[in-house]
């Protein structure tokens, strides 16, 4: 364990290339930087230890940005008897709510409308469900204050709450609250630049060719390859981690989400939990964004053969989430009304069964090679996934650490809820940036694109504080104008621009 001054918290072209330039040895290599890898990052260098952290591509490449950009407290793992998953779920959310992130996790009310769909005894048994959800509420000592008391609702209130509901029937809806993030690629970028911020070199474009206490890596800009030793390498590749050690067998599910307008759905206060019609505890979510789009997902098919970098919805999938929501819809949702589609992969260890019924309780497996693999899990308990793996990583490294810290430690921009409640910024700026939004405000505010709400300033910043190094990353990653190819196409000039400058 070393002591070291504290660093700066921004990434860009420069220290990447410094840092790499100057990477030789370290205590920890961690492969990976989703939300797991940069979790796992910020572990490790806030004990005390040296930290190298990579990834072949970008920040949040993979998973990590495809997600429902929920933060859930384990209710849907409670049907399943994972009562484990689900008490953990709870912790963590409960963590990220109220300590580490309160400036990208907020409260977001969930309807289950009662529909003629939904028979009575459905009702109540998801009633005693919700119930029991806000018991581990209390459990993990998250405060009342923070998510409020499930009730049910009249149906006057449910159409207030989500005008798009069909009236016809509709006896009301279940009323619960979860946890939501602004954007889950952004989670990522403040873990990896609190990450650097003590001391963590993190560095996108960098693939690893061979694990091990001597590993080799290759710069992805430059095709340079050279050796890196370390006491313990941590492999957070998720649905790539059985490519680097082949003893790790995965069997990864796409889930599929739609994007659509927001004014589709009349611009919904609370998101839905749709009941899938002829099915028993499946339901499709309406996820309403604060950026005028609401996310409509999600499905669980297995995956089989090669590992895509980026994963495509499948048209069955896209008529499947098309028609399950509209079965609660005044009016049905058409095809054309989609403004795009994403997928992410899910990193299952392989077992028997549908991809839906396996457990996301992660795993830590150590190699005699000094390599800790970190599979399976979900983004809610990345900060647990990612501590598990360090302290396996101490142990087989024979590493001097200090204990965990970062249950209790704010990520970039945090505050409490009442201080970013004062920062002096437009309110969606905070919602993406906390505390640093004042300083985002500060740069130029012209749009990047005629109709968006996103400025330079967020383009510039990204490229000077958060590590963009090509349009893709801006655009698809930092900004996510990416998800409505048309925003893309919009923005990509002034993406190109905030690059050369």
């Amino acid at each position: 364990m070393t002591t070291r001054p504290p660093a700066s918290t921004a990434l860009n072209a420069a220290r990447r290339a410094e840092e790499l330039d100057q990477l030789s040895e370290v205590d920890v290599l961690v492969v990976g930087l989703g939300a797991t890898g940069a979790g796992a990052a910020l572990d490790a260098a806030s004990r005390g230890l040296t930290v190298a952290a990579i990834d072949a591509h970008d920040l949040a490449f993979g998973t990590s940005r495809w997600s429902s950009k929920m933060i859930h407290g384990g209710l849907r793992y409670l049907a399943s008897g994972q009562v484990g998953v689900a008490y953990e779920s709870a912790v963590e959310r409960g963590i990220l709510l109220t300590r580490t992130a309160p400036h990208l996790v907020a409260a977001r009310q969930f309807l289950l409308p009662l529909t003629p769909a939904v028979s009575r005894g459905t009702a109540l048994l998801t009633c005693t469900g919700l119930g029991l959800g806000d018991t581990l509420r209390a459990m993990a000592r998250t405060p009342r204050s923070a998510l409020p008391k499930p009730r049910r609702i009249s149906a006057v209130e449910a159409l207030r709450l989500a005008p798009a509901l069909d009236p016809a029937g509709l006896r009301g809806a279940l009323a619960h609250w979860d946890a939501q993030l602004t954007d889950d690629a952004r989670l990522v970028v403040a873990l990896a630049r609190t990450a650097a911020g003590h001391g963590a070199r993190i560095l996108t474009r960098c693939r690893a060719l061979r694990l091990g206490r001597v590993s080799v890596l290759r710069d992805e800009l430059t095709g340079r390859e050279f050796e890196v030793r370390a006491k313990v390498v941590v492999n957070a590749a998720g649905v790539w981690a059985g490519q680097l050690d082949q003893s790790i067998r995965l069997r990864p599910s796409r889930g599929t989400h739609l994007v659509l307008p927001s004014a589709l759905f009349g611009d919904p206060v609370a998101a839905l939990n749709i009941p899938v019609p002829g099915e028993r505890s499946r339901f499709v979510l309406v996820l309403p964004q604060p950026d005028g789009r609401t996310y409509v997902g999600l499905t669980d098919e297995p995956v089989d053969g090669p590992i895509p970098d980026v994963p495509e919805p499948s048209q069955s999938e896209v008529d499947f989430l098309l028609s399950a929501a509209s079965s609660a819809l005044r009016t049905p949702i058409r095809p054309a009304d989609v403004l795009g589609t994403f997928a992410g992969l899910r990193p299952l260890l392989a077992a028997e069964g549908k991809t839906a019924d396996l457990s996301r309780r992660h795993a830590v497996l150590a190699s005699e090679q000094g390599v800790v693999t970190i599979v399976g899990g979900k983004l809610t308990t990345y900060r647990r996934m990612a501590q598990d793996a360090i302290d396996r990583a101490v142990t087989l490294g024979g590493l001097t650490a200090a204990p965990c810290r970062t249950r209790d430690l704010p990520l970039v921009g945090a505050a409490p809820r009442a201080e970013l409640g004062a920062v002096a910024a437009p309110a969606r700026l905070v919602a993406l940036y906390g505390t640093e939004a004042p300083l985002v405000a500060a740069g130029d505010q012209a749009p990047a694109a005629p109709g968006l709400p996103v400025t330079r300033a967020e383009l510039d910043w990204a490229v000077t504080r958060e590590g963009a190094l090509d349009a893709g990353d801006l655009l698809d990653r930092r900004i996510r104008l990416g998800l409505v190819p048309e925003h893309r196409s919009a923005a990509l000039a002034a993406a190109e621009e905030a690059l050369r400058s």
